[in-house]
Parts: C-alpha cells; sequence; structure tokens
C-alpha cells in the first residue's frame, strides 16, 4: 500500500474535484479508508479503480470545485 492521502490532497493529485471524489467514494466506486468524518485515499488503489472506466470513455462529470474538507 501506498502513502494514504487526505480527500483534498487526493483530489489535487489525481486532478479531481474533492467534491466528485467524495461522492465516488462514498458510492463505492472508489476505494477509500474512513477514519471518523476523514476519507484517506491510496492513490495506486484510486487509479486502478478509476482505469477501467477510463478505457471506456467514463469520466468526472462537471461539478464545482469543493477542495475545503
Amino acid at each position: 500500500m501506498s502513502e494514504l492521502l487526505s480527500l483534498p490532497r487526493a483530489a489535487r493529485r489525481l486532478g479531481l474535484s474533492a467534491r466528485w471524489l467524495k461522492a465516488e467514494a462514498v458510492a463505492g466506486r472508489v476505494p477509500c479508508l474512513r477514519a471518523d468524518s476523514r476519507y484517506l485515499f491510496d492513490i495506486d488503489a484510486v487509479v486502478q479503480a478509476l482505469r477501467p472506466r477510463a478505457v471506456r470513455g467514463e469520466g468526472p462529470e462537471e461539478c464545482e470545485a469543493d477542495d475545503a474538507e
């Protein structure tokens, strides 16, 4: 397992909005660990989970940036 990153840091590293990444984690489509109200992400695991969707041409839906988590 690689380094665990907070929601805002993971979103920045991946080039995604924090709102979209959190929504995907809550829906169970992106792996994360929960620690109280914090979401922690293993970037390698998230990339692996998103790769098949990228191949199919699915991407983040347009949503407002919300990096204040």
